[in-house]
Order: structure tokens, then sequence, then C-alpha cells
């Protein structure tokens, strides 16, 4: 009778740690520590008899002591003091019992114990045991991605909780744990962040997450940089959460912000492999053990129910398709199988990785697969990279030739095209990269060669001809992208989506049973509601009660409906007194208006909601967002600027949309007036480039419309003055807004309105690549108080700007269009002294634009080269370029009594051949006017008595001026009388 119980016994107490289906065997690992538990059960209470053990005693009373922990929370505490009493090895086996559950049990461990097991941590944390790192990056391995069940977002509660609570622990006694945990958390919230999630259910723990994320980043930086380019990878994917697009701007632009010694570059950062350790922690045990057995023993045919296997254990299921672009770094990175594997009939890398692209439904989704399979490609370099990260993606292409060429030629382009538009500053290096990928996997014999593909009939000429440009043994495949040290622009954060025109859309629900989206104001749209004030018989604040009632009823029919319906409400809004809503009222109107939208799948103030672009074209500029900020454009009172405060409290990007609003406006606006694309009504012809001006005339028109102004179609010459009034009122509003932001919300209170103004030009830049000289060209013909002269937007500039924008800016400052330096000669000397720091690149860039502006400006360029010679700080390596760049800005400029003066007096120094450079330009092109100016300087340098005044003053003219004096003298036959002047100051010798 006993011996049968026992079994059933066994079976109850199996049941407290783990869940077990009927007939499902036991587990090793829980039957070990239940049976220690059961044997020991009487030695376990008080008194505790305290002796020497042997390792096996030791063992087995460890294994009942973490089984008690676990199964008895109510005796936690008095098991955790005998631990303490008998633990000789710094507790760890004690953890590495607890490892050992994590990895092999924790998908069956009851609640309750999991429970018991994070509190344990804990405790473990408070005595520093020996393998807590461990045991935190076997947890950490636990939280599953594209996972929103609650027990998987609990845990990330928990383990996030942990780490904060334990700082300290964290950064000083555990730095390892850092940067794990940072990839872990960066990478979760990709899924945390996406707008469609509820935020009742996942608020608090995407708050606690960025909070965490964010602290790491910006006060243990040095550790985090640990992680290597992948930390670029993941943090772009949150480039539209506010938090890290602010990291990344700074990674970008001030990379001293972050307090590295050494660090001054982002491509410090793209050049660092990413360990295969993090790579890891993105898979659960159990998807690296099917991965690695079928990588190892299945042989190659037999592969299909193997993969089907693990398709339906681990990709069936909402969001599932998230992790993809985990487990493809992670057999590309992660698992290097032997060369005896390899050689072998086993299974290949590159046959998973086809298979599992297949999972891909989304453009978004095939985009992140993609950058995850080239990623290393893109800064390959083969004294730093293993070549195996890369052999996946090249066999895939190889060996897809020609039953799957659909594949081969989806993933060239994307390659090719990921080389021209990842990051247009680093074009360069990518190039390299890429270049030194192909022919790295050539040389190793990876495969053959590429005849495969360069002779593919069945791939369009045009690819097949840039890879052989790849082929072609240069240095470097040609590039006309700046290479900027400073500027890894992602695209930042979704807009890397952008690959292959795959960004992340925000669809409506039942999209293909909704109304087709109309222009507010398109021919169905003409009719206006009449004042909204009519009824007198209602409060303001119930009249806006039932707007935002018609409102929430509205979206829901039709999108279209909904904008008119926000249309009203808004100039409401803008009419009422907002300060005799009672309490929070405004605020809560805001939210109502929000939450419609985004319940009906239309994100307000979203990175792109003034980018994204359909079939159609722009037709998304007739959108809510572009709505609300065409209403506060219109209309700038305290009302909307509320509005706008609060959008820009909430994190949206609000003041950076609002100035690409005004931008793109201004474009449109001078296309439409160089081509006479609007008529003297206001009319606009049906022209897809001027589709933002038909949106905010259209606006217009409706305005005076409800002002009751019938006569709203002014002369053709007025008309065009009005387009200059909308782009020049688009720019006070977001003028005003940038100041009111910066003073009410203090969100900028550590920066200057310019360094604000640039930080929301980045993001202008970031969204549209196009038109970029244009949108510079705008901020400083509209902005120029906040533009010109300030060396922030000029670094922008020079890092931001390709050649090709450049010699377009260059032109516009040629005919004094706008100016970028002004007439501020100590500014401009500031600048030309904090660039000798920047790259050449980005040094050639300032001068081209110096040039160009000063060349054609009335200010004096000889106190600019007089205090940049003088300066004590002068080098030769240093200030080769702006030397360069002064060289060819006075050769452009007229010979002077003044600039003559200056250079003729520089002191000599590095750069002695400067003076006589300039010299023999000038005596070339106006030698006349020349010596005239050397003449009057003459004169200036005599005193009374006729003798030179430069030994009475100490100063002494330029070495090398002095010879080209002389010798073009005696080569040349020079006016008498200027000759004898110019003898009064140097020794010439008779003709």
């Amino acid at each position: 009778m006993k011996q049968g119980l026992l079994p059933r016994l066994n079976a109850v107490m199996a049941c407290a740690m783990l869940q077990l289906a009927p007939l499902e065997a036991e587990k090793e690992a829980e039957v070990s520590l239940r049976q220690a538990f059961e044997f020991l059960n009487q030695k376990l209470k008080p008194p505790f008899v305290i002796r020497n053990l042997t390792s096996d005693e030791y063992l087995q009373l460890n294994q009942a002591l973490v089984y008690g922990v676990l199964c008895e929370p109510s005796s936690a505490r008095v098991h955790l003091k005998h631990l303490h009493g008998i633990v000789s090895d710094g507790y760890a086996c004690f953890v590495g019992l607890l490892v050992k559950i994590v990895n092999e049990l924790y998908t069956q461990l009851v609640g309750e114990v999991k429970l018991q097991l994070v509190w344990i941590v804990k405790e473990m944390i408070d005595v520093s045991a020996v393998g807590i790192d461990a045991l935190i990056s076997s947890l950490l391995r636990r939280i599953a991605g594209g996972d929103f069940s609650e027990g998987n977002l609990w845990l990330c509660y928990e383990m996030v909780s942990v780490l904060c609570e334990k700082w300290d622990w964290l950064v000083k006694e555990e730095p390892l744990v850092v940067p794990c945990a940072l990839f872990v958390f960066l990478r979760v919230l990709s899924d945390h962040c996406r707008p469609s999630l509820s935020d009742a259910k996942i608020a608090p723990l995407r708050k606690k997450e960025i909070d965490f994320c964010v602290r790491l980043l910006r006060e243990q930086f040095h550790l985090c940089f640990k992680i290597g380019r992948d930390l670029v990878r993941i943090l772009q994917d949150l480039g539209h959460v506010p938090a890290f697009c602010t990291i990344l701007k700074d990674l970008f632009l001030t990379p001293a912000a972050f307090r590295i010694p050494g660090f001054s570059d982002i491509k410090q950062l793209c050049r660092m492999r990413t360990s295969s350790r993090y790579f890891v922690l993105r898979v659960t045990p159990e998807m690296e053990a099917q991965l690695r057995f079928l990588l190892t023993y299945v042989k190659f045919g037999n592969q299909r129910r193997y993969l089907e296997w693990f398709s339906q254990k681990f990709l069936y299921g909402p969001e599932k398709e998230v992790i993809l672009c985990d487990i493809v770094r992670f057999i590309c990175c992660a698992h290097h199988p032997s060369n005896e594997i390899i050689q072998s009939a086993v299974v290949q890398r590159w046959v998973v990785i086809g298979w599992l692209l297949k999972y891909c439904q989304r453009n978004y989704e095939v985009a992140n697969f993609k950058v995850a399979l080239f990623y290393d490609w893109l800064f390959f370099d083969e004294g730093m990279d293993n070549i195996m990260n890369i052999e996946p993606a090249m066999l895939l292409m190889v060996h897809s030739v020609p039953q799957y060429i659909d594949v081969t030629r989806a993933l060239l382009e994307f390659l090719f095209f990921s080389v021209d538009n990842y990051n247009v500053e680093l074009k360069n290096e990518i190039n390299s990269g890429v270049t030194s990928a192909f022919r790295t996997l050539l040389r190793k014999g990876v495969v053959r060669s590429l005849e495969v593909l360069t002779s593919c009939k069945l791939l369009h000429p045009g690819l097949r001809e840039r890879l052989q440009l790849f082929l072609k043994p240069t240095d470097h495949v040609k590039s006309h992208s700046l290479l900027s040290p400073c500027s890894l622009v992602p695209c930042v954060g979704t807009e890397r989506l952008a690959l292959e025109g795959a960004k992340p859309k925000v669809i409506d629900k039942d999209q293909s049973h909704q109304e087709p989206r109309e222009a507010p104001g398109s021919p169905s749209d003409v009719q206006v509601s009449p004042s909204i004030l009519i009824e007198n018989e209602k409060t303001p604040c119930d009249t806006v009660e039932t707007m935002c009632q018609t409102l929430h009823d509205n979206i829901s029919k039709s999108y279209v409906m909904g904008l008119r319906s926000l249309e009203d409400l808004l100039q409401l809004l803008a009419e009422i007194d907002y300060q005799s809503l009672p309490g929070n009222s405004l605020k809560d109107v805001f939210n109502k208006i929000w939450k419609d939208f985004e319940s009906n799948g239309h994100v307000l103030f979203y990175s792109h909601s003034l980018l994204m672009k359909d079939a159609a074209g722009d037709s998304e500029f007739q959108s809510a967002t572009a709505l609300i900020i065409r209403k506060f454009i219109f209309s700038p009172n305290k009302g909307m600027l509320e509005l706008f405060s609060f959008v820009l409290r909430e994190g949206y990007p609000a003041r950076a949309l609002i100035l690409f609003y005004a931008v793109r406006l201004a474009y449109e606006a001078h296309v439409a007036r160089t081509e006479n694309l609007v008529d003297d009504k206001l009319k606009c012809a049906g022209d897809p480039r001027i589709v933002l001006l038909r949106f905010h005339i259209d606006g217009h028109l409706r305005r005076k419309k409800m002002e009751n102004e019938h006569e709203v179609a002014p002369e053709l010459n007025s008309e065009k003055n009005l387009l200059d009034e909308f782009v020049g009122g688009a720019f006070a509003a977001y003028q005003s807004y940038l100041s009111y932001s910066r003073s009410t919300l203090k969100n900028g209170e550590d920066r200057t309105l310019v360094e604000l103004l640039a930080y929301d030009l980045l993001s202008c830049f970031e969204w549209d690549h196009s038109r970029l000289s244009f949108k510079i060209g705008s901020v400083f013909s509209f902005l120029p108080d906040l533009s010109v002269g300030q060396e922030v937007i000029v670094r922008l500039i020079v890092i931001r700007l390709s050649y090709i924008n450049m010699i377009d800016l260059q032109f516009q400052l040629g005919v004094k269009k706008y100016a970028v330096f002004g007439d501020n000669a100590d500014a401009i000397l500031i600048i030309v002294k904090n660039s000798l720091t920047w790259n050449s690149a980005e040094q050639h860039k300032l001068w081209g634009l110096l040039r160009s502006e000063l060349a054609v400006s009335d200010l004096k360029v000889e106190r600019l080269v007089l205090e940049f010679f003088g300066s004590e700080a002068l080098d030769a390596n240093i200030s080769s370029v702006a030397v360069e760049g002064l060289l060819t800005l006075c050769c452009c400029r007229g010979p002077t009594p003044e600039l003559v003066g200056a250079i003729v007096l520089l002191p000599d120094n590095c750069f002695q051949g400067f003076s006589a450079a300039v010299l023999s330009t000038w005596a070339a092109s106006s030698s006349s006017f020349l010596f005239n100016s050397l003449a009057n300087l003459a004169e200036k340098l005599q005193n009374p008595n006729g003798d030179s005044l430069l030994s009475e003053s100490g100063i002494t003219m330029n070495q090398s001026a002095i010879l080209w004096i002389l010798n073009y003298c005696k080569s040349h036959v020079v006016n008498f009388d200027i000759f004898r002047k110019l003898s009064s100051i140097i020794p010439v010798e008779p003709l």
C-alpha cells in the first residue's frame, strides 16, 4: 500500500512546481530537486545542524533548499537563513541550480514558483552571489519577442523593476549585465511601442522600460558601447519614440554628450562587430536547441518537417513575425558550423533563412528581415569581422538562381538600395564595406565566382552592371556622397524601414470597406458648416462636448467625415475663450481627439504623418495632422498653442512637424510661382507637386467663407504676394510655437532656440531626404534671426547635405537670395576657428559656402585673414583646408587697399607662400588695381619725413610678399611713381 501511494504522492509534489500534462513524463531536473527535498525535509527545519559537508552532501542540501525556497513560500526565509549558514562557495551551487531551472523548466513553472524565483533573484543580488549575472541573463532570455501574453509582460515588468531597484549593484558590481539588459529591453520596446497596443495594458511597462534604457544610455554609455554596431540598428527601430530620437540625434551631432574619452564619431560604433552573446539573448533556449539540432544533424532534403515543427511552435500567432529578424541575426552571427559540417550533407544556414523569409507578410517585416541579413555587409572589415556572418546572404542569392530568381533579385535590389540610401553621409564607407564583403567571400572560396549572377539573363541588366562594379579591382567604389564622421542617420528609427519603400504604415481597420480618403475641401467637401457658435442657449463646454461626440461617431464611419468634424471642432476651439472651459476640459478634449483617431487606425503627429505616400502621390498630406497644423498656422491663438503644448508633452514631434509643413509649403509655393500653377482666382492646377499648397489654399478659402468674406480672390500680382504670406505665416507660427514651447513647457530649457531649430531641422531631413538645399534656404529666408551666422546650423548643413545639394546652395548664395553667415565678422571668425576640428569633407563644404557668400558681400575679408593667420594655434596639418579656402576667397575678391595691406603684412608662419600666391593671382587679373593699392599702402606706411613706419612700429612685411614684389618688379615694367612709393618700404634693387 505504501509502495503504491509513493508515486502518487510524488506526482502531487511535482505539480507544486510544474504544470505537466496528464500523460507527460516528469522532468529529470525537477525530480532530483524534489527527491533531495523529501530526503532532507526534517533537517530543513530549525534548529539547523551546521557541520562540514562532502561535495555530494553539499549539492543535495542546495537542491533541497532550492526546491523549498521555490515551492514553500511561507518557509522561504527560513530556508534562506539555512542557506546563509551552510554556504561555502559564494552561493555558486545554489545559483547554478536556479539557472538550470530557468533554462530547462521555466515555461512549465507554476505562477507561484515564478514569483518566488524573482524574489530569490533579489536576495542573491543582495549577497553578490557568484553566477548571479548568468541567472539574470537566463531570465532575460525568457522575455520572448512578439509575445503579449500576461505571463511575458509580467516577466518584463518584474525584470526591469529588479534592475531599476538594484541600480547601484548593476552598474558597479555587474557591468557586463548592463549591455545585455539594454539589448533585450530595446528589442522588446520595438514591440511595446507600437501605436496599436492598448495603453491600459502596456503603458506602465513601456514607460518603465523607456526610463530604464534612457538612463543606461545617458549615464552608462561606456558600458552600452560594448554592444557594437547592432546598438545603432535597434535604436533606429525606436527612432519614432521621442526619447530615443533625441539620443540618436546626440549620437549624430554631439557624441561628446555621452562623455566617453575617445568617442567622437558614430562610425566608431558601426565598426564594432556585435558579440554573438547578444543574439543568443533574443532566442529562447528551446528555439536555440531546435535551431542548432537542425543545423547540426538534419540532412539536406529532410529539413521540411523540422522546419514546420519549428514554425508551428514559435512562429504561429499574432505579431510572432517580429522575432524573425532576431532568428536571422542568431543564425548569421551566433551559429557558426564547423568545416566538417559545412562539407557534409547537413542542411545549410542559407536554406533555413530562405525558408524563414516566406513568413514575412508585411513590407516593413521584409525590410527588417533583410536588414538583419545584410547588416554586417554594410560595415564589413575583414580584419575585424567574421566571414561567417555574411556567408548565408551570399549563398542564398547564388543558390536561388534560377528556380527562385525572385529571391535573388529582391536581395540584390535591397543590398544596392541600402548602399545608396541607408545613409547618404556614410555612403563611401558602406560602399567600401559591401565591396570588401564581396571580395572576401570570393577570395576565401565561399563562392568560386559570381558569374552565376553577373551572367544571369533573368536579372535586370542594371543589377548585373552594379554587381560588376563591386568586383572591379579598385580601392573602392567611387561615391559622390559625403563621408561624415558624426551622422549615421537612419533613417532615425522606423525611417530605416523605408528601404524598398517599406515604411510601417498605420492601416485603417477594414480598409477595403471604407470610403476612399478625400482632401478636405475637394469637390465632394465644398459645403461649409454655418457658424459654430449660433447655439446661444448652450454653453461653450456643452457645444464642445456635442462636437466631440459627433467626431467620435463620424470617424468610425468614414475618415473623411471624421476630418470634417475635426475641422469644425478646431474652428470652435479657435473662436472660444479656452479659459472659460472648466478644469482640465481642454486637455480632455485633446485626449478624446487622439483616442478617436487612434482607435480607428490613424496615429496623429506620428513622424510620418506628413510624409507617407500612397500610389496616388502625396494624398497623406490631407490628413488629420496636416489639418491641425493648418488650423494652427491660420489661428495661432492661446487655445491652439495649448493644443500643441499637449502634443509636445505627450512626446510627439509636434514642433518638427510644423517646420516640415512650412518648408514643404515654401517649396510648393516656389513651384507654383515659377510655373504659374495658381491663377488669379487662387485656383490650383492638378499638379501632384503642389498637393500641400492646394490643401493650404483650400483652408484659406474655407476660413474666409466662415468669416463671410466673399471677395477672396485678389488680382494676380497681389496673389503672388499672398503665396509669400502663406509661407511667411507658416514659419511665423513655427517660430512662435518654438518660443512658447521653450519658455512654457521647459522641454528645451538646456538648449537655445537655435539648437532646438537645428534638432527640428534634422528631423525634417530624416523624414524626407529630397530638396534639402531648398529646405535650408527657406529656413534662412524666413527665420534669419535663428539661423544666419549660427554655428550649429552651419554644422548641420555641412554634415547632412551632399555635394550636389551644396552646389545648389552655393548658387543661391551667389545671387544673394539669402545669407548663411551674414555680416557679423566675429561670428564668422568663431565658426572658422571651431571648424578646424571638423573633418576635411566638412571643412571643404564650409569654405565652399563662405566663398560663395563672401565673394559677393560687402563684408571686410581682411579682418578674417589677419585674425586667422595671427592665431597662435595655427597648425600646418590641421589648418590646411582653411588656408586653401582663404586663398580661394581672397583671389576672388578685388585687391582693395585694405585687403592688399592685410595680405602684405601677414605674419610669417607655416604657410609662407600664401601672400605671394594671392598677389600673383591679383597681378594676373587686376594688375593695375593691385599696384595702385600697394602704392596707397606705401603712402600710409610713410611718416611725414618720408621714412618707413614699419621699423618704428615693429611691424614686418611678409617675406613671400617681399620676394614676389621684387621678382615682379625685375621682370615687368612698373609705373615709376608706383615703384618709387614701393621703394620706400621695400628694399627694391635698381632695375
